[in-house]
């Protein structure tokens, strides 16, 4: 693709817009916590084991009941997923990582239905999808989307 004038606008204005959300609060709130998590030794040492122990477990889990392993590793694998999930630092962190999260959907979706109504927005979240699908998904308007054509 060769870069024109426009797309190196459009690029400037998409920096600019990216700033925006990193200077909002919600932006800030996420830097904050992701700072505290890696700060946090207690918390990656959880993760740390944990992502060991999920290692583990996706071996276990290619043999399925018929490892001999499997029932242990599944028990430590939920007992460890669940010390990573109550720990406070690393739930405040999901829970910032999912609202600037939920911003970049919003804005992405925002973006697509400015450009036009049947632009599929990927977001990963049913909502904003059912929002992006406009048209012309090849089901038929099954999905629910409005039929063109």
């Amino acid at each position: 693709m060769i870069a024109t004038l426009e797309s190196v606008l459009i690029l400037d204005q998409a920096e600019a817009l990216a700033g925006m959300i990193i200077q909002s609060e919600i932006g800030e709130r996420y830097r904050q916590r992701l700072y505290t998590l890696q700060q946090d030794a207690v918390a990656q040492e959880l993760i740390r084991k944990f992502t060991a122990m999920k290692e583990r477990y996706e071996e276990v889990q290619r043999f399925g009941k018929y490892h001999p392993d499997y029932h242990v590793v599944t028990k430590a694998i939920r007992e460890l997923k669940r010390q990573v999930d109550l720990h406070e630092t690393i739930a405040n962190f999901k829970q910032a990582e999912n609202e600037i999260q939920k911003l970049l959907d919003e804005v992405s979706v925002v973006i697509g239905q400015e450009v036009s109504s049947s632009i599929k927005v990927p977001s990963g979240n049913p909502f904003f999808d059912s929002m992006s699908c406009g048209g012309g998904c090849g089901s038929g308007g099954s999905c629910g989307c409005k039929k063109t054509g």
